[in-house]
């Protein structure tokens, strides 16, 4: 029997694993997959944050996991102690938003192992709990949180000074992110583990639209839809990929960017 149109984005009895889960938009995903009906494990660097986000959820749904995705050993004895994952969220990412003429090689080093090394060490170390979740449910997936600036380079001409614009060292990152989704999408499809990308647009942070109306207007110009980015945006695109209704899609870049990267 076909399942119905809701139950396809349903995610009951299944585990998610979330990094920067009390992030910006690590928050509104965190929120999603337990609004589907999913067990949900949130992580982060910091364990008093997390504790404060998962006081906000209200829900025994949640467990909070405090360590750093950028450390390999602490990554592989987590998910050494968990017997299923069926959900793998890769939105950690620690960065200095230093310009390019006074970027550290620390700092590229820094965002580079707290991105990409991080999603690629996260999903060997959970790749026995994921083919579990497989032999459970028939489904395991992976979904990595990339940027527009993946694809596309930032236009000067929006940022009023040069070290508010997105740095070189986050792009770089996230472009490599992408290449590491297809590559992990054809080593892991045999294991019918899918493996995606979401690649979110201008989803500022409110206290920059806030001090700064009108950069926030001339990100929002930029647009096709004419208009920013909210955290809500991100639901739907996470679930769909996160759920059965993406069954046949892996190797694959979502991009949620109101049309920017269209142009």
């Amino acid at each position: 029997m076909s399942a119905s149109a809701s139950d396809l984005f349903r995610l009951d009895g299944r585990v998610a694993f979330v990094s920067g889960a009390a992030g910006h938009l690590g928050r509104a995903m965190t929120r999603a997959l337990l609004d589907a009906g999913a067990e949900v494990i949130i992580n982060g660097r910091d364990p008093a944050r997390l504790a404060r986000f998962a006081e906000e959820l209200r829900t025994p749904a949640v467990r909070c996991s405090a360590f750093d995705v950028g450390d390999a050993a602490a990554i592989r004895k987590f998910f050494s102690a968990e017997p299923r994952i069926d959900i793998l969220v890769n939105n950690a990412i620690a960065m200095t938003p230093a310009p390019f003429d006074v970027l550290a090689p620390g700092d590229f080093e820094m965002t580079y192992r707290s991105s990409v090394v991080a999603a690629f060490e996260t999903v060997r170390a959970a790749l026995r709990g994921m083919k579990e979740a497989v032999a459970s449910g028939g489904d395991a997936s992976v979904i990595s949180v990339a940027s527009m600036y993946a694809l596309v380079s930032p236009d000067a001409r929006i940022y009023a000074r040069p070290a508010q614009a997105s740095p070189a060292h986050y792009g770089a990152a996230k472009a490599a992110l992408v290449q590491l989704t297809r590559h992990l999408a054809a080593e892991l499809g045999p294991e019918h583990i899918r493996v995606n990308a979401l690649v979110p647009g201008p989803f500022p942070q409110e206290h920059v639209k806030e001090n700064d109306p009108a950069f926030a207007e001339r990100l929002a110009g930029r647009t096709m839809l004419g208009r920013l980015g909210e955290p809500a945006d991100i639901a739907g695109p996470l679930l769909f990929l996160a759920s059965r209704a993406s069954r046949y899609m892996t190797g694959a870049s979502l991009v949620i960017d109101g049309g920017w990267t269209a142009w």
